[in-house]
């Protein structure tokens, strides 16, 4: 068989040849198609991967979609990103459907075969990072995808929405500083996401502007959910050298952080001042109404989901991915490679500081 690899041109057929399959088989392995055995899946897969292999026009799928991927679906912070998906997906005549699964760092191993075979426009995916493997197969049958709010530094290759994480956090503390406040806790969220450490950050600059000591005790870690945020505080507010003042990573914490001073007696703001971060609908309807850091959701997924569709109509869902079509007598063969360009794919919108009935001087 002659190799076009040195030409960029590599026919399906050829790929079939070397992996000692038909082409049939080829053409089931990149429709996603689940009557593929493993070994031969991973061995046709590996052939694309090393061809360049992604298709440039799919058919459009019969009810266009586009997926947006969870680790998880419990919170209003979701509810906020689902409902920016499905405003754009409104504007733009598709639907939008949910998946959970994996954990906050990537999504299951399983779940992009189920995508494949729902071949939607494109995925929004609300994870830190998504593992080559997975992103070399969404490549190779041209379906885009973006992350939104990344957990983690994402590569460069990996386009996403983000927020200020660090500003969001310097604005919330200063206001604390600025109050008066000098013994302020912060909980911030998991350890190995880079939105809470970069928040965390924010804290520590606010505090050494303002000439203030951070005290080790006070700085803890929590999920982002309201539970850490109550056991975190319940430990902070039974000190005897309590703080006057928490900042919580996320409101769904500072919730948790709210009802852990009412359990204890405390009054807000008279002996605690929280602030709160993300703005989601019920900080405004808390007891009382959370001073927090707006951190835009609904836009960001918004501007995720519009750039999902610019990456679907230039045809470049992926950098470094040779384009294949048909030539009309069934062989689809591979151009050359199409890098987009990352200053269109790479967003982080502003937050600002919302003061509400929460705060006060000590």
């Amino acid at each position: 068989m002659r190799d076009d690899r040195s030409a960029g041109r590599v026919t399906l057929a050829q790929v079939a040849s070397q992996a000692g399959v038909s082409l049939s088989t080829v053409s089931k392995v990149l429709n996603g198609r689940p009557d593929v055995s493993a070994p031969t899946r991973g061995k046709v897969e590996e052939l694309l991967e090393e061809h360049g292999y992604r298709r440039s026009a799919p058919t459009a799928p019969d009810a266009p979609l586009i997926e947006i991927v969870f680790h998880e679906l419990e919170s209003a912070w979701a509810m906020e990103l689902i409902r920016g998906v499905q405003n754009v997906a409104k504007e733009t005549g598709v639907s939008v459907v949910l998946t959970e699964t994996g954990t906050r760092h990537s999504p299951g191993a399983d779940w992009v075969e189920g995508a494949l075979r729902r071949r939607p426009l494109g995925v929004v995916l609300v994870f830190s990072t998504l593992p080559e493997d997975l992103k070399k197969k969404l490549w190779s049958r041209a379906i885009p995808f973006v992350i939104i709010d990344p957990a983690g530094d994402p590569e460069p290759d990996v386009p996403s929405v983000g927020s200020a994480n660090w500003a969001g956090g310097l604005a919330a503390t200063r206001h604390l500083t600025e109050l008066g406040h000098r013994r302020i806790a912060v909980i911030t969220g998991p350890q190995d996401m880079l939105c809470s450490l970069a928040r965390l950050d924010g804290f520590r600059s606010a505090m050494s502007m303002a000439g203030i000591a951070v005290d080790p005790e006070l700085v803890r870690y929590g999920d982002f959910h309201v539970e850490s945020g109550h056991a975190h505080a319940k430990e902070l507010l039974q000190r005897p050298d309590r703080p006057t003042a928490v900042f919580a990573g996320s409101d769904l914490q500072a919730l948790g952080v709210l009802e852990a001073a009412r359990v204890l007696g405390l009054r807000i703001p008279e002996d605690l001042s929280v602030v709160g971060y993300d703005d989601i609908p019920p900080a405004r309807w808390s007891s009382p109404a959370l001073t927090t850091v707006h951190q835009p959701l609904v836009e960001m997924a918004e501007e995720a989901a519009r750039m999902l569709l610019r990456l679907r109509k230039s045809g470049r869902p992926g950098p470094a991915a040779r384009t294949a079509r048909s030539d009309g007598a069934g062989a689809d063969r591979a151009a050359q490679p199409s890098r987009p360009d990352q200053a269109d794919t790479r967003i982080e919108l502003g937050t600002r500081l919302v003061v509400r009935d929460s705060t006060g001087r000590p």
